[in-house]
């Protein structure tokens, strides 16, 4: 029986399928079951030998996993479907999600289609289901067409016994070290470029504990201090997440209490690195952007880095007036991202990186990627360099000043037409702004900002509407002591009298 379409609808998340894959938790009914597995690797299978031309017979598709505990189900699942509609199905076993998109780049490999099974960071009880093809990810419009094709479909069971295997993480590793060779050269040891740096890594037990031993222990790199690199999908120690406190607290306490020179710390499915120094201070937020920025300067001389729209003026100082970069700060969502630095490059406008302060960020240089572990490739390669010098790869951004205090409040919007209720919010907002002499951002892609440099206050505010959810997120950034509690002052002026606006969690 055909699963209901509205059930299945429910699964897109922006450009990714995620849902509820395990119960155990109260209040949260399984969504992603098998059945639904089954029928949307029928569906992208489908859709790959519409976009490509040939018959799904000629296809060949990788599948891949992280470390939850519901993947082998849905596996099996994914591996099923592809079989009944004629693909040849690959099981890659254990991966990362950028090398699930390079096994179509990889010559040894050559599929002509790849799906990750993973829900990045979220909690154990979640998984869901990212889709690749030659061009990268799946697009939002792509995702909703295999979600209404799947729902006409029935499950099928086609046997998967005889899938072939490959392991791929190996292969992606090696790449990887070639990379760093190639980056730092060293005439001392070539093979080794690595030897005398200590990295510690942690991986928060999701598929990223691979870099720890099949990339920096290779290239001479000491590992000693590196934590939850084994693989398990309960989480058990923190959640595998660079914006999670938990997760970089972690990290920065390693680092530090085993006199590292860096620490490097990936998502459940290592799309996204954050790092820390020697000292433990973060490289996260603005600060890894920053980092980025800053290695790919020489490179990419006058380069143009677009960022969502959440980062701070201060980060725009640093690229503009240190690095003599451009920042164009766009809408958050790393597929709107990396989209819209495609779009300058495509116009004739260098935009060598496209990252969220997230830590996603792709590389003009690597497939317009999001790929964790080739910034962990670009930040180490630049470490290396430095410390031959005899220098510190903390110089990189020295210039940048640290981030004091900042606050984030989710506001509800009280109304099933949110989306035209929210965009009235945003219009008088702005009115009332310029009404009362506040500066507003140009070039604002997303949402109001307003920037203040006066005596009494510094700072900026950012009011946006959600893309799917009936809220309004408030990002706000102080300069000194006092400053976040007064720029929240003005926003709860500012709201003042929107009935539908929940603008309880100012107080």
């Amino acid at each position: 029986m055909a699963i209901q379409k509205e059930r299945l609808m429910k699964l897109q998340n922006g450009s990714d399928v995620r849902g509820v894959a395990v119960e155990g938790v109260e209040g949260q009914p399984v969504n992603l079951t098998s059945e639904a597995a089954n029928v949307i690797s029928i569906s992208f299978a489908r859709w790959l030998s519409q976009k490509t031309g040939k018959p799904a017979s000629e296809l060949k598709i990788g599948v891949g996993h992280d470390s939850r505990v519901s993947a082998p189900a849905l596996k099996l699942a994914v591996l099923q479907g592809l079989a009944a509609s004629g693909a040849k199905a690959v099981d890659c076993g254990l991966a990362s999600t950028p090398s699930m998109f390079m096994s179509i780049v990889y010559p040894e490999t050559n599929y002509d289609g790849s799906i990750m099974i993973t829900a990045s960071h979220l909690p154990y009880n979640r998984n869901g289901l990212k889709f690749f093809d030659v061009d990268g990810g799946l697009e939002h419009d792509d995702i909703t067409d295999l979600l209404v094709y799947a729902a006409r479909q029935e499950p099928q069971t086609a046997s998967a016994a005889h899938a072939e295997t490959y392991d791929l993480l190996p292969l992606y590793a090696a790449n990887l070290c070639e990379k760093i060779r190639m980056g730092v050269s060293s005439e001392e040891d070539y093979a080794h470029p690595l030897s005398g740096l200590h990295v510690v890594v942690d991986a928060g037990n999701g598929a990223g504990g691979f870099f720890a031993q099949q990339v920096l222990e290779p290239l001479g790199a000491d590992i000693s201090g590196s934590q939850f690199l084994e693989p398990d999908g309960m989480f058990p120690n923190h959640i595998p997440n660079p914006e999670n406190k938990a997760a970089m607290d972690a990290i920065s306490k390693a680092t530090v209490e085993n006199h590292a020179d860096l620490g490097i710390i990936f998502d459940t499915d290592v799309d996204r690195m954050s790092a820390v120094l020697h000292d433990g201070t973060e490289v996260n937020r603005d600060a890894i952007i920053a980092m980025m920025a800053a290695i790919l300067a020489k490179e990419y001389p006058g380069g143009t880095i677009v960022t969502d729209s959440v980062t701070s003026d201060k980060l725009t100082d640093f690229l503009e007036n240190t690095l003599k970069m451009k920042h164009h700060r766009f809408k958050r969502g790393y597929k709107n991202v990396i989209n819209e630095s495609k779009r300058l490059n495509a116009e004739g406008i260098v935009s060598p990186l496209a990252i969220e302060t997230s830590g996603h960020g792709a590389l003009s240089e690597n497939y317009f990627l999001d790929d964790g572990a080739y910034l962990a490739v670009k930040l180490l390669i630049a470490a290396a360099k430095s410390k031959k010098e005899g220098k510190s790869v903390d110089a990189l951004i020295s210039a940048l000043p640290p981030q004091f205090e900042c606050r984030e409040y989710r506001m509800n919007l009280l109304t099933e037409d949110f989306k035209t209720y929210g965009k009235e919010v945003l219009r008088q907002f702005e009115e009332r702004t310029k009404a009362a002499g506040y500066a507003v951002a140009p070039n604002s892609y997303e949402g109001v900002r307003l920037s203040f440099s006066g005596e009494e206050t510094q700072g900026w505010m950012l009011l946006r509407l959600s893309l799917h959810d009936p809220l309004m997120p408030l990002n706000l950034e102080g300069n000194r002591p006092g400053d976040c509690g007064r720029l929240t002052a003005i926003a709860k002026e500012l709201l003042a009298g929107f009935d539908k606006l929940d603008t309880s969690v100012l107080k």
